[in-house]
């Protein structure tokens, strides 16, 4: 979710390995030790979500960041053990990639971090204990209990990463986001089609 104002930080560098850098950086720094197979899977989303597709959903209206209530009962619902954990994984990675990234534009919304901490680490926990995970892959078992026992560490590792990389500044995709649903502005709006983001109304009778 680069900016075109950001985009030129990492231009030339492959994006894999600049987000382990800075990851890195950031671990350190907070004296934060993780196994090398949850490194590589923050790395993974922090390199998807840099593309706006990643992050929003397709709807009717328009592209869109569903509630995480509905991306919760998506997973309560879901027909089969796949879809659910499919539904709960995307629900932990949203709730840490902005609460890590956008806590800012969080404070102002009907919402506050610790409820996206709360529900990213139930996410997260519910996956370390799927049984269709027990049949398939021990890592990724390893990798959810860890980010789930540590959610709101990994959200200030993330906000640090943010700090470092300027996906957090005032012309990132969320601040646009936001100012247009509070004002309506014509010059947001713009923005926010140039980046891909169809902006509509009807959004904000969800909140």
């Amino acid at each position: 979710m680069i900016s075109d104002n950001t985009a030129s930080l990492i231009t030339g560098t492959d994006t894999r390995e600049y987000f382990r850098e800075v990851l890195e950086n950031a671990l350190t720094n907070q004296h934060v030790n993780v196994c090398a197979e949850t490194l590589f899977y923050l790395i993974n989303l922090l390199t998807g979500f840099v593309r706006t597709e990643r992050l929003f959903d397709p709807t009717p209206d328009g592209n869109m960041i569903r509630p995480l209530a509905m991306l919760y009962g998506e997973a309560l619902q879901a027909e089969t053990p796949g879809d659910r954990d499919m539904a709960l994984q995307r629900l932990g990675d949203i709730s840490l990639f902005i609460s890590g990234l956008f806590a800012g534009s969080l404070s102002r919304s009907l919402v506050d971090v610790d409820y996206y901490i709360a529900m990213g680490g139930n996410a997260y926990g519910q996956l370390a204990e799927s049984e269709r995970l027990s049949r398939t892959s021990r890592i990724l078992r390893t990798v959810f209990n860890e980010l789930a026992r540590g959610f709101a560490a990994f959200v200030d590792i993330l906000a640090e990463v943010g700090a470092q990389t300027h996906l957090n500044r005032d012309s990132d995709i969320m601040r646009l986001y936001e100012i247009w649903l509070s004002s309506g502005s014509s010059h947001a709006y713009g923005k926010l089609q140039r980046l891909g983001i169809q902006p509509v109304a009807v959004r904000r009778a969800s909140h």
